[in-house]
């Protein structure tokens, strides 16, 4: 199951923020410069024997809720990225705590998945988790599960065919338009392209999605997933991968500064640049039918969350990668008692 030590293909992410708030007064008047540093780490992979409460009273097939689960080696509610201090043998105990958030003037901490926990992933509509869920993806527009690791779904490069009006209406400068003056769309999902291809546009949708993206922490969620990041990829030539890069480091650092972890979900060509882009774990669909697991696992270690949705390749994700969140989902992502709905767990 969970692995219970950092292991050598797990990222190790290290934030040092120095604070000397008094070096100055010190210095003038001879007294001792107090410096005070505070060391966090990210970190993928977590150690200890830790719990989440999924506290849903039933599961999605009617049956009645787990009080507890157990099993991941990081808790669901508990901060994963904490500071940290460094014991007599050199190692980094991730135990730690420290201060946090406004009072030191440091962004708050933020806390990961737990490794191989039960995953579902309720984009089509939130409905109680099957026992055994630790980890739920919802829409922002639907309320997190109580007890549970939440991530909330944001479009953060695409308009929602509910929203088109909201753009069209009120940021119709911001949409992204080909040489005739027409919205370029994406064909897959009849969603209008958002213009992230100027510094300038790129910061003013960043605003609109911060405001989402601190709803989403002010409702209680842990994380943020941005869907279409690779949406230059069908922009007609009109966007680039270095817009799309810049402006998630924005959306990251929002999120950051509200406390939410942020997923890079997709686009294993981006990979190489998730320092650039500040992301913390990844969101990956069809992992094992495209065989990209390896390639998100040698960025994001333990922190990956793996959907499939051909029962084939999920049965292969789980032979390939256990001790890892894995979902077999129908495409739709419907709710259970529609006709398509489809879940399975490892």
């Amino acid at each position: 199951m969970a692995r219970a030590t950092i292991g050598p293909m797990s990222p190790l992410r290290i934030l040092v923020s120095v604070s000397i708030a008094s070096l100055a007064s010190a210095c003038g008047d001879g007294g001792d410069a107090d410096g005070s540093a505070t060391l966090s780490s990210s970190v993928g992979s977590m150690s200890g024997s830790q719990s989440a409460s999924a506290s849903d009273s039933s599961g999605a097939d009617g049956s009645e809720g787990s009080d507890s689960a157990t099993g991941g080696s990081g808790s669901a509610t508990t901060s994963m990225s904490t500071s940290a201090s460094t014991g007599a043998d050199g190692t980094t105990d991730p135990t730690a705590t420290g201060s946090e958030g406004s009072d030191t003037g440091n962004p708050p901490m933020v806390s990961l998945p737990p490794p191989d926990g039960g995953l579902d992933y309720q984009l089509g509509g939130a409905y109680p988790p099957p026992r055994g869920t630790m980890i739920v993806s919802r829409d922002r527009h639907d309320a997190p599960a109580d007890g549970l690791y939440n991530v909330c779904y944001v479009n953060g490069f695409q308009a929602q065919p509910d929203e088109e009006s909201f753009w069209l209406d009120q940021h119709p400068e911001l949409v992204l338009r080909d040489g005739n003056g027409d919205p370029v769309i994406d064909q897959d999902w009849d969603e209008m392209l958002l213009d992230t291809s100027t510094d300038e546009k790129r910061t003013a949708l960043a605003a609109i999605m911060g405001e989402w993206i601190a709803g989403c922490g002010s409702d209680g969620y842990d994380a943020v997933e941005i869907d279409n990041l690779d949406s230059y990829s069908r922009s007609q030539g009109l966007l680039s991968q270095d817009d799309a890069v810049a402006y998630m480091a924005l959306l990251s650092a929002s999120a950051h500064d509200v406390g939410l972890a942020i997923a890079q979900k997709n686009s294993t060509e981006i990979l190489d640049r998730a320092d650039e882009m500040g992301t913390d774990f990844a969101v990956a669909e069809e992992c094992s039918t495209y065989d990209e697991c390896g390639d998100y696992v040698g960025v994001y270690g333990d922190a990956v969350l793996m959907i499939e949705y051909e029962a084939g390749d999920f049965d292969k994700g789980c032979t390939d990668w256990p001790g890892y969140s894995i979902v077999l989902r129908d495409v739709e992502l419907s709710t259970p008692g529609g006709g398509g709905y489809v879940y399975d767990a490892c």
